[in-house]
């Protein structure tokens, strides 16, 4: 078939992170683009639910909160005595609303068509049929399909989500009126769960998270997660670990009541629960068995490691493939999915991809922890800094934080990056870019970073791992 006869070149299910950056770099190569999204708001959940409105409430939070000054000024201190949920809710929604003019911006600049409606495949692999809020139908050839669709809160099925003091991880951010719970109970202890938990705790809530797992985030460094418990322990968070939600209740004439049973038979009452454990492929909403592709667990898409289906014009980033689902990940997936399939230049470091956890504190790493090194029989050394002998940490107020280096003892390569405290996701950036070089940690040791500022973390803790290896030697 020539590629004439095709209404698109590439036509993109989904207009989120991977959706939205996979169509530009399509279009940038002069390629015929479109993006179907169900909704008429594009920046799909990463920007209306997820990524941006999630971490512009934590930014809020620590703002209105006084958080960050409660070091030099007491536990007491406040920018705002009395903070409101609309008082959160105003700078999510501002921007929300300008990160939407942006990406508007740049589907316009780059003339990719947008088409509203409900996507779903068909018999033939390169038509989509896109359904839009009337029920009318169109149908539209590509030579090539992304699905980018992203996913939606999962649910049990006997949790009363219909009653107001019970929420999802969706949910959850869209409150924009009333007081702030006052106690609230969060099932889950990932990524989401422990954000909003220390969300919450800094504003002065009770929290208590509940985990089925004995150990939280696993893939993150075993210190770095202690450091971050032991400071969620000091806001006042309580932590159930190894316990089973068995069933919630929320009774119709207490509306600020939710309770939590536990298979260990412990109740728990709260003014709310959150509900946050893991999230669902959209896939089952694309008809994927008129083409049989192949899923995994819960709808994942099994992709190859170019995010090929295995209908080979087909294919997935984002969140529908798995682990990590994070945006940056997925914007770079979306990217290398494009490129695959017009045969553009693509150069990328797996490996290296950072990862952000918006807690409070927060959490940046990139590269390999300890755990996978000692399993990997490679012999290591580590260099820490801790936030208190850093000057700019003390000046910001944050003296509990740490960065982390793990370096090859031979070569003194630096191989992880691990960074616990405020900054921490902007910071790790620099620790990244000597990875992707083959940097050791000589060059940290012997770079100058400006006086004070949190870079200077890197020279302190290089010179740390270093003394270490000295000794040894």
């Amino acid at each position: 078939m020539q590629e004439n006869t095709f209404d698109f070149d590439l036509l993109v299910i989904g207009s989120g992170p991977a959706g939205h950056h996979a169509a530009t770099e399509a279009a940038k190569s002069g390629k015929r683009v479109a993006v179907a999204d169900r909704n008429f708001d594009l920046g799909g959940v990463c920007l209306h639910t997820g990524t941006i409105p999630s971490k512009t409430l934590r930014e809020a939070v620590l703002f209105l909160s006084g958080f960050r000054q409660r070091s030099f000024y007491g536990k007491g201190y406040r920018v705002k005595t009395q903070i409101q949920i609309e008082d959160l809710m105003f700078r999510v929604q501002e921007v929300i609303k300008r990160q939407f003019a942006v990406i508007q911006d740049q589907l316009q600049r780059h003339e990719i068509t947008v088409l509203n409606g409900h996507a779903r495949f068909t018999a033939d692999p390169h038509v989509v049929e896109v359904v839009d809020a009337e029920g009318g139908v169109e149908s539209h050839r590509a030579q090539f399909v992304l699905m980018a669709c992203g996913t939606r809160p999962a649910r049990r099925a006997d949790i009363p989500f219909e009653a107001p003091q019970v929420y999802d991880s969706d949910e959850f951010i869209q409150v924009t009126r009333g007081d702030f719970p006052k106690s609230l109970i969060v099932v889950g202890g990932g990524v989401i769960g422990l954000e909003y938990a220390s969300m919450a705790a800094a504003l002065g809530s009770e929290v208590t998270v509940v985990e089925a797992r004995d150990w939280l985030l696993e893939h993150v460094d075993k210190e770095i997660t202690e450091a971050l418990v032991y400071e969620l322990r000091r806001f006042g968070v309580v932590f159930r670990m190894g316990e089973k939600v068995v069933s919630v209740e929320a009774p119709e004439n207490a509306p600020l009541r939710a309770v939590a049973k536990l298979e260990s038979g412990k109740t728990l009452v709260a003014e709310a629960l959150l509900y946050a454990i893991g999230r669902q492929p959209n896939t089952d909403r694309l008809n994927l068995e008129a083409l049989g592709i192949q899923v995994k667990e819960r709808g994942k898409i099994s992709v190859n490691e170019f995010f090929q289906s295995s209908v080979p014009n087909i294919y997935a980033a984002g969140d529908i493939v798995g682990f990590p689902s994070l945006a940056s990940t997925s914007m770079e997936q979306g990217r290398m999915a494009a490129c695959h399939m017009f045969g553009l230049k693509r150069e990328t470091r797996p490996d290296l991809l950072p990862f952000g956890i918006y807690t409070i504190p927060e959490i940046s790493m990139v590269g390999k922890n300890e755990a996978q090194l000692t399993a990997e029989k490679v012999p290591y050394e580590v260099g820490v800094a801790h936030f208190d002998e850093v000057a700019k940490a003390q000046i910001s107020g944050d003296q509990s934080g740490l960065l982390k280096l793990i370096f090859h003892c031979e070569t003194r390569q630096l191989l992880g990056v691990h960074i616990l405290g405020d900054g921490a996701s902007e910071l790790v950036h620099i620790g990244q870019m000597v990875m992707m070089a083959g940097g050791t940690m000589e060059l940290l040791r012997d770079t100058v970073f400006n006086y004070p500022s949190l870079a200077e973390a890197y020279r302190v803790a290089a010179m740390n791992g270093l003394d270490k290896l000295r000794r040894v030697c």
